[in-house]
């Protein structure tokens, strides 16, 4: 682990760093310059941060260009940003206590800061306007999903929530509005293998695999001539729900993965998949408290764009 950064954090996030080796492994190296510009001259302008002192010791002190190669040195930076859309919709704040804050979330927001969704994060957003730099989110809901997301405010709380979602006694519930099939027997536990592939988008099933995924599927209404789904998922594999609708043949609408990978612009938000995390329910492992939250959004769920 590196020390602490002597930069604080930019757009929520913290500073990168990078650390020299021992000098005898490369002894071309005869300053910190030469070094910077072999080890990031593909990511980083580096005669330009040198310039404008961008690179800095552990000290906080400004890395020369010239000065002489150290090893065993701590360098620290933050990369410039990639223009990003502005995400529309709200993150209504549902709760907040001093060890976690529930958000409910817009679709096409991610909830980290990771790829091209950087700065339009819930991480990156709420950071810098809670001012809770250790801010993050103790489960997964993906970027187009829509809803309840809990995040703890320091690093020392996240171990106690993040075992409790681990041992599954967070209790969540999902909406979605699909298709209506004939002669589909409701509601149904499916059950059955999911796994990912690198470089994949989608998820997918393996046949014959041992379960690693259980969702419980029910009718609860018609809208517009949809069915409204209550989804109840009993493990958390990536993209289950949206999995399992699509093996009952009844894919959620507007999924723009599923059952076929859609060529939708970043910027495009004007059509939002139908799955809404409606509620979430726990024990809390701290104060043992019983937690109950619901969203304020509800299904069909309309773009945000102004």
């Amino acid at each position: 682990m590196p020390p602490r950064s002597p930069l604080p954090q930019r757009h929520g996030l913290d500073a990168a760093w990078v650390c020299t080796p021992e000098r005898s492994q490369h002894p071309l190296w005869e300053t910190m310059g030469a070094w910077l510009d072999e080890r990031l001259s593909e990511f980083v302008d580096v005669a330009g941060f040198l310039a404008q002192g961008r690179f800095v010791y552990g000290t906080g002190a400004a890395v020369g260009g010239r000065d002489p190669y150290q090893p065993y040195t701590f360098v620290w930076f933050h990369r410039d940003l990639a223009e990003e859309s502005v995400v529309p919709g709200l993150i209504h704040m549902i709760y907040r206590d001093d060890r976690i804050v529930v958000i409910d979330k817009p679709a096409f927001l991610s909830s980290i800061p990771r790829g091209r969704h950087v700065v339009q994060s819930v991480v990156v957003r709420l950071r810098a306007q809670m001012q809770l730099p250790e801010l993050s989110p103790l489960h997964r809901l993906d970027r187009v999903t829509s809803g309840l997301l809990i995040l703890a405010t320091e690093g020392r709380w996240r171990g106690a929530y993040q075992s409790m979602f681990q041992r599954r006694e967070v209790a969540k519930t999902y909406r979605a509005l699909a298709p209506l099939r004939t002669g589909l027997e409701l509601p149904v536990t499916v059950r059955n293998h999911l796994t990912t592939r690198p470089g994949r988008w989608q998820a997918e099933v393996l046949p014959g695999g041992p379960v690693n995924a259980e969702s419980l599927i029910e009718l609860e209404s018609v809208i517009d001539g949809l069915g409204s789904y209550r989804l109840t998922p009993r493990t958390g594999r990536t993209h289950q729900l949206r999995l399992h609708m699509l093996g009952l043949g009844i894919p959620i609408s507007d999924d723009p993965l599923y059952p076929v990978v859609q060529d939708i612009a970043l910027d495009d938000f004007t059509r939002p998949l139908q799955l809404l995390a409606n509620e979430v329910r726990f024990t809390d492992p701290i104060d043992g408290g019983a937690r109950q939250f619901v969203s304020v959004r509800t299904l069909p769920l309309r773009s945000e764009v102004d």
